[in-house]
């Protein structure tokens, strides 16, 4: 496996993170009625907000710059369309957990889940913009980032994707699905520094087909690290 190494350029970037570590680690999580809303309203404010995940004293940690919400029972492209199931139970309970699924028989995808219990309800991350642990990320995406460097290369290759992140950030289905992102005692959260983000575009999702017209997918414009097509529908 490689062992992700960083260039003095990309060192400077992270220095600035490195500064802030110790306020990183004050972030509280993101309350429980933050996520007890309609995904639709949830999904936009969720970018700039920071997914973090504790390994010990180490932190992995990306600000959110892409989402796509999914709307439950009454949306054909959510794993909730059908009812209930053993693998999307957890999106019918509590707002504000890790509903994380296996697909392509390959890949992570991380969700949390929205409104109220007994309604299914989620917001997919779909890419981050990595902040500390970037090292830790390359080792676990096995990248070495000497090869491929910089915002539009090393950092995209990182967490611009929701599959990425996921491999980035250690998130799967046996260790994460259905943790409590709200709880304090968690090693997966989603935490806010009242970032401002600045413009939000929003257009449809990616790589479905069913509803695939519907304009949920929301993105942070201008921001290199998004995965999809950076179409802004009006």
């Amino acid at each position: 496996m490689h062992k992700g190494t960083l260039k003095s350029s990309q060192k400077a970037s992270q220095s600035s993170w490195i500064g802030t570590l110790s306020q990183l680690r004050k972030l509280q999580p993101v309350p429980r009625r933050f996520y007890h809303r309609d995904p639709k309203l949830v999904a936009p404010e969720l970018l700039g907000k920071i997914l973090i995940r504790r390994q010990g004293r180490k932190l992995l940690a990306g600000r959110i710059v892409e989402v796509e919400a999914y709307l439950g029972q009454d949306d054909p492209a959510s794993h909730a369309f059908r009812g209930p199931t053993d693998r999307n139970r957890v999106m019918f309970g509590p707002p504000g957990f890790a509903y994380v699924y296996f697909t392509y028989g390959m890949h992570y995808c991380a969700n949390v889940t929205c409104m109220k219990e007994g309604t299914a309800g989620a917001v997919l991350i779909r890419a981050l913009e990595p902040l500390v642990g970037i090292e830790e990320m390359a080792v676990n995406r096995d990248l070495n980032l000497s090869l491929d460097i910089g915002i539009a290369g090393g950092l995209k290759a990182l967490t611009s994707g929701p599959a990425r992140l996921c491999e980035a950030l250690d998130i799967t289905r046996t260790r994460d699905d259905g943790k409590d992102l709200t709880s304090p005692k968690s090693d997966l959260f989603i935490a806010s520094d009242r970032s401002r983000v600045g413009e939000i575009a929003c257009g449809p999702r990616v790589g479905i087909t069913q509803a695939a017209d519907w304009p949920l997918r929301f993105y942070l414009v201008g921001n290199a690290l998004v995965s999809g097509p950076a179409r802004k529908r009006q």
